[in-house]
């Protein structure tokens, strides 16, 4: 199967988990379609002044790939700056949040898979 990018989903979110701005999230594959091991496979832009606020995964994990931009990511409450090439691992029972504090966008492949 292949999916074009035309056919996959926009979601747009304001203040998501009490970030600033609008975060747009590019959904590439449904739970099912993960095998019902995850609930997230997606592109999550972020343009200047967005956030993604701190929350913890209880009862999952979260993966970013940074794929362009610098972004200032708060792993599990200490702050730390990641840019392209990085990769953010948030396992179950932690913690995380990402803003883009730049005049540049921001893009990331986040990833969710249940932890049991």
């Amino acid at each position: 199967m292949i999916r074009k990018p035309e056919e996959c989903t926009k979601d747009y979110r304001e203040q998501m988990r009490g970030g600033e701005g609008t975060v747009e999230i590019t959904k590439f594959v449904t739970p099912a379609e993960l095998n019902d091991k995850g609930r997230l496979f997606a592109k999550i832009t972020l343009k200047p002044g967005c956030s993604i606020g701190y929350h913890v995964h209880e009862t999952d994990s979260e993966l970013f790939y940074i794929m362009s931009g610098t972004a200032e990511y708060n792993d599990n409450g200490e702050i730390k700056t990641v840019s392209a090439g990085d990769v953010t691992i948030c396992p179950a029972k932690t913690g995380h949040g990402i803003a883009n504090k730049t005049n540049e966008t921001v893009e990331l492949i986040a990833v969710i898979v249940y932890a049991e």
